[in-house]
């Protein structure tokens, strides 16, 4: 894969920053594999917080910039995840525009929760801006995509089990399943899933017409919810126990619990 630094092309400035934390992926390496919106925020801010993993070219984007080295190198010295968080949220008082630079995508295997934590409880206002994750950029590089139609309908990103200290509450994200919601839940509760399980549906994900709704497993096998969602706009389903506090903030999915109760008694 051909890297092409960004000192040759200056990043273009975006007008009308907002003032606040921005989470942003770096990407798996190579500095062109920053998103267009990532590398513009990048270029307007007044201090950086980078891992050790980025391409150090990208900082050539940022003018009059303060830079802050914060280490997350496997082996290497790094500063505490607590003490991250510190700073982001001293800086935040401090600076209007402040980025936290992530290798990877901040929202895979990147702690972000924590840090999204630290920011919520200081009332800081966030942005996370996605990026490509290495297991993506692997998959682009051999050329080879880890999920067919004919192979594997499944893909699971995971780190070492012995990492986990408590019981792992899988995880699990469906594409193109709008039409069989059903079926997804009825599934995932027969391999072991609890009926509560919280389940988040995203609509037409990072456009205007975007909408998210909140239900639990049980709720999603019986209700009858095509009719929640625009005609032909894609749906992302995202199951699992991760997501139990989204649901306060979301639109209830079964928005009538008695009509609920008459679609469960049907059943």
């Amino acid at each position: 894969m051909e890297q092409i630094a960004p000192r040759t092309v200056k990043a273009p400035k975006l007008n009308g920053v907002i003032p606040g934390v921005y989470l942003i992926g770096a990407g798996p390496g190579a500095a062109d594999l920053i998103t267009v919106r990532g590398s513009r925020i990048l270029a307007q801010a007044d201090i950086v917080f980078y891992d050790a993993l980025i391409d150090l070219s990208m900082l050539d984007w940022c003018s009059s910039t303060k830079l802050v080295q914060v280490g997350k190198r496997c082996g290497s010295h790094s500063s505490s995840q607590h003490f991250i968080n510190k700073q982001l949220v001293d800086a935040a008082a401090k600076y209007s525009v402040v980025v936290r630079l992530k290798g990877g995508d901040p929202m895979i295997f990147g702690r972000a929760q924590e840090e999204i934590d630290a920011l919520e409880k200081a009332n800081v206002r966030y942005e996370i801006v996605p990026g490509i994750t290495t297991a993506l950029a692997a998959s682009a590089e051999l050329k080879q995509p880890p999920t067919t139609r004919e192979l594997s309908r499944t893909l699971t990103l995971t780190t070492l089990p012995s990492r986990c200290a408590h019981e792992d509450h899988k995880t699990a994200i469906y594409y193109m399943a709008r039409d069989q919601l059903s079926e997804v839940a009825t599934t995932l509760i027969a391999q072991g899933y609890t009926l509560d399980t919280p389940v988040c549906l995203m609509e037409s994900v990072s456009l205007p017409t975007q909408r998210s709704f909140g239900c639990t497993l049980d709720e999603l096998r019986f209700g009858d919810v095509q009719h929640h969602f625009l005609d032909k706009q894609p749906v992302v389903v995202m199951v699992g126990e991760v997501y139990r506090k989204k649901l306060h903030t979301l639109i209830p999915l079964i928005e009538s619990q008695n009509h609920f109760n008459a679609l469960q008694a049907a059943s």
